[in-house]
């Protein structure tokens, strides 16, 4: 049986959401477009979903705009803004997911300048940083509300503010702390924010932008009416009922899955403190999510313990893969950490369902593994 420990990455889908969903994959099939009772069953499906989506994210319904998922969302974000103006520059922070870095860099053909915030070693965007990296041609901002491999979180209304008064737009990729942390997207100052539903314990496929009252973007997705003209497509309804209802639970639910994830994550850090005394927790006295512990023990490398757990039966991640050999993490590189210390990372991200047992588990089998490959690595 697997010890599933890789939650940032995506979560199981919560039984209760499935149930949710279950009608709208077989007997409630009308298209929400059409007029027919069928059509106008979906058509309320969806309208609910969009009401239980602001409510876990401090919006308006109308703000809501669904998607396939976050990196749409971001991709929605960046282009939707830059397609209504003619160039400017974007600021974004060095540890944002691809789907914003590599959209921002995908401007530069239209006259768009992307510029990278720098970080500190604690992993966040100061707002000295900001105010210096704002300029008068400075036309949009997005910086992640919690980092998916650090879980350090950001003071979101104050840069927003920042930008704010600076003249530029200000957009938050919020996938990671949608559920996990309270996000009020009216008292934020943001404009934008993007969630997805398979983070929530909602359904893969499926996530949101929000779009602030009074802001027009270039819809990413032409074709047709849906979403008040902002994405055309047929809704995907079955899985937006499943993020609507993901989302009702995780307001309902937040506080004490948050407390949980507390006590499981002091646990794992104090047995490591004690077993691997040399292990290094990125981040570790900054504020973060409390299900989120990104570490390395010097000498090991991230990868092959990653494979030793794995065949033990714990699935967890290493800071970033790509094809051939792996490069170091991008968000430790931004945090200057040592090259050889980054290819050691491995995160552990806590969900709803991990116990004391889990974690005590992964610790054990934690320091065997690493014993043995120092022993191979002297051999």
């Amino acid at each position: 049986m697997t010890v599933y420990l890789d939650h940032n990455a995506t979560t199981p889908i919560d039984p209760r959401v499935l149930a949710a969903m279950q009608p709208y994959l077989a007997a409630a099939y009308g298209n929400a477009s059409s007029l027919h009772r069928l059509g106008r069953l979906s058509r309320a499906a969806v309208e609910t979903a969009r009401e239980q989506v602001a409510g876990l994210l401090g919006a308006h319904p109308a703000e809501v705009v669904f998607t396939s998922g976050g990196t749409e969302a971001n991709n929605a974000a960046l282009k939707g803004v830059a397609a209504m103006r003619r160039g400017g520059r974007v600021l974004v922070s060095a540890i944002e997911h691809a789907s914003v870095l590599e959209t921002a860099q995908a401007l530069g053909p239209f006259g768009w300048e992307c510029s990278a915030l720098p970080m500190g070693e604690d992993g966040r965007v100061s707002p000295a940083g900001l105010e210096a990296g704002l300029t008068a041609d400075t036309a949009l901002v997005s910086v992640m509300w919690a980092n998916n491999e650090t879980g350090v979180i950001h003071d979101l209304p104050r840069l927003a503010t920042q930008a704010k008064e600076a003249g530029a737009l200000f957009h938050t990729d919020a996938v990671q702390a949608a559920g996990k942390i309270p996000v009020d997207f009216a008292a934020s100052g943001a404009d934008l924010l993007s969630i997805s539903g398979h983070k929530i314990y909602g359904p893969k496929g499926v996530g949101a932008l929000l779009v602030r009252r009074g802001l027009t973007l270039e819809p990413l997705v032409h074709g047709s009416t849906q979403e008040k003209g902002r994405r055309g497509g047929t809704e995907n309804v079955a899985g937006i009922v499943g993020l609507g209802a993901a989302a009702e639970l995780a307001a309902g639910e937040m506080q004490g899955r948050d407390a949980r994830q507390r006590v499981l994550r002091q646990r794992m850090e104090v047995q490591l403190a004690e077993r691997l005394p040399e292990a290094v927790v990125f981040a570790a006295g900054t504020e973060r999510l409390s299900n989120t512990v990104f570490f390395a023990i010097p000498g090991v490398d991230g990868e092959t313990l990653l494979m030793q757990l794995d065949r033990r039966g714990f699935a967890l991640s290493a800071g970033a893969a790509c094809a051939g050999a792996r490069e170091p993490s991008h968000v430790l590189r931004a945090m200057g950490v040592p090259h050889d210390l980054a290819r050691g990372a491995v995160r552990l991200s806590l969900g709803h369902d991990n116990t004391e047992a889990h974690v005590d588990a992964f610790v054990e089998a934690l320091v065997v593994e690493c014993n043995a490959l120092r022993e191979r690595a002297w051999m």
